[in-house]
């Protein structure tokens, strides 16, 4: 990628930049590494397009620069998303037949690196990290990253993410223009879902011959991430996690706050998931705002595309809405990358590149194209972030560059927020992933039947939207809670 080559100016920067990394790793560790014998490092990773084409590009650069120097050669290998990457790292430590062998290092959440410790395949960190470089790092993502029973380090913080709320301008100017309505109604998770029905109802009565056709208005990814840090936001933490043990908090006020306010809207048709995204579903005209990860913004469509035609649209982002009275909570999150438990010179090796990797123009480099937030203080400002762009010429897509802004230009004023890892962690966040989420899709297919068949829409949702239907909803979620993390 040509933002990542440089002219011979350049060249020279890096080369200096080199010759200081190796002069500081000099004065904090004892480097076991010869550069006549190299080590070879494998890295495993889930990014794809142009994330991967970036992280390459940096690997590529250290390897002609830092590593070369130091005796370390870094080998990257995209295992395709997510799910690909943890089943990989899994058939790998059991040693199922045809899987490879552990990489040195890999991409990792914390709930699935929590696994990988318990079974004692993590390096400790902490023996290659002085207190000052720790302090380099923004606090909540290294304490994130202590998932040792001895509170000891076992994920790198390499690139973060939080959310952000994304709207469709063009047609949110129509109906703004239409109905008054504003955007500072959307600074509140209840101000989204009245507007929300504004716009149901508004688009409803654009085709006054058709009775409840009205469109939802705002979506959101995550839905684990709404409990939790809506949660988080009413004084409430879910999950505690003391000594990997939990403790599960889940009072039916603040949990009825969370069901009226996601549940009933999606029921009634206010709120929509369709896709597999709600980037998606923006493409195709069935939700004009969502709340979804800062690296999403990539993927903000340019156009809407209906059955009789397409437009060009343009985009707002925002912060994400709270609960009106809530605490500023924000997600935290973002996979970090461990190092697998092998000799010294391999570990050594690995945090050596993580290192480089996170230094702030590298981090924010990556960054600019991935759309991930970086890791260490120095770098969460907008001044560095534009003082980086100048300096290596970077064409950054607008759409990240405004995300990357909004949220750098916010952070301060955040509490970011992640649980921490217990056993089960995984299970347990499914089930605030999908238990109130199918149950609303399943209502709501119900719903619209019914109103094909003639009753009002308020006529349809009524058996849905009673208290004694969220005391049923409770009571079965909170016993689906208990089985996950007790299995």
């Amino acid at each position: 990628m040509k933002q990542f080559r440089g002219a011979k100016k350049r060249g020279i920067l890096i080369a200096l930049a080199a010759a200081l990394t190796l002069s500081m790793v000099g004065c904090g560790n004892k480097g076991p590494l010869d550069p006549k014998k190299p080590v070879t490092l494998t890295v495993w990773h889930y990014y794809n397009g142009s994330q991967q084409a970036a992280f390459d590009a940096l690997v590529e650069e250290f390897n002609d620069t830092v590593g070369r120097k130091q005796g370390i050669y870094v080998q990257s290998y995209s295992q395709g998303s997510v799910s690909d990457l943890e089943a990989a790292v899994r058939d790998a430590i059991n040693g199922k037949v045809g899987a490879d062998i552990m990489p040195d290092i890999f991409s990792s959440y914390a709930d699935t690196a929590y696994e990988v410790e318990q079974a004692g395949a993590l390096a400790n960190l902490s023996d290659y990290l002085s207190q000052k470089e720790l302090e380099r790092y923004v606090d909540s993502y290294i304490e994130e990253g202590r998932i040792a029973d001895d509170g000891t380090l076992r994920i790198f913080p390499t690139a973060k993410s939080t959310e952000i709320m994304m709207i469709n301008k063009t047609d949110w100017d129509v109906f703004a223009a239409a109905t008054g309505a504003s955007l500072e109604e959307l600074n509140t998770i209840e101000g989204v879902v009245a507007t929300a029905q504004t716009y149901y109802e508004w688009t409803d009565s654009l085709t006054p011959d058709i009775l409840g056709d009205g469109k939802a208005f705002y979506g959101r990814d995550a839905v684990a991430n709404y409990f939790i840090i809506g949660m988080q936001q009413l004084g409430v933490e879910i999950f505690h996690v003391e000594n990997g043990e939990v403790t599960l908090s889940v009072p039916q006020e603040e949990l009825f706050r969370l069901w009226e306010n996601y549940y009933i809207p999606m029921v009634k048709g206010y709120f929509g998931a369709y896709g597999s995204f709600r980037s998606d579903d923006v493409k195709t005209g069935d939700i004009l705002a969502y709340t979804g990860s800062t690296a999403s913004a990539m993927y903000f469509p340019s156009q809407v595309e209906l059955d009789d035609g397409s437009h060009a649209i343009d985009y707002i982002v925002r912060m994400p809405p709270i609960f009106e009275g809530g605490q500023n909570y924000a997600v935290q999150q973002g996979a970090g990358m461990v190092v697998s438990k092998s000799d010294e010179q391999h570990e050594y090796a690995a945090v050596e590149f993580l290192k480089w990797f996170t230094q702030a123009e590298n981090n924010l480099r990556f960054g600019c194209v991935s759309g991930y937030l970086p890791v260490q203080k120095e770098a969460n400002s907008v001044q560095k972030l534009d003082q980086v762009i100048v300096d290596w010429g970077l064409e950054v897509s607008p759409k990240t560059l405004d995300c990357l802004t909004t949220m750098l230009d916010n952070v301060a004023d955040l509490t970011l927020y992640t649980n921490k890892s217990f056993k089960n962690g995984t299970a347990a966040r499914k089930v605030l992933e999908y238990n109130l989420a199918d149950m609303a899709a399943e209502n709501h297919a119900a719903v619209e039947e019914a109103v094909k068949q003639g009753m009002s829409l308020e006529e349809a949702v009524a058996p849905y939207v009673t208290q004694e239907a969220f005391t049923a909803w409770y009571t079965g979620f909170v016993q689906a809670l208990n089985t996950a993390i007790n299995k």
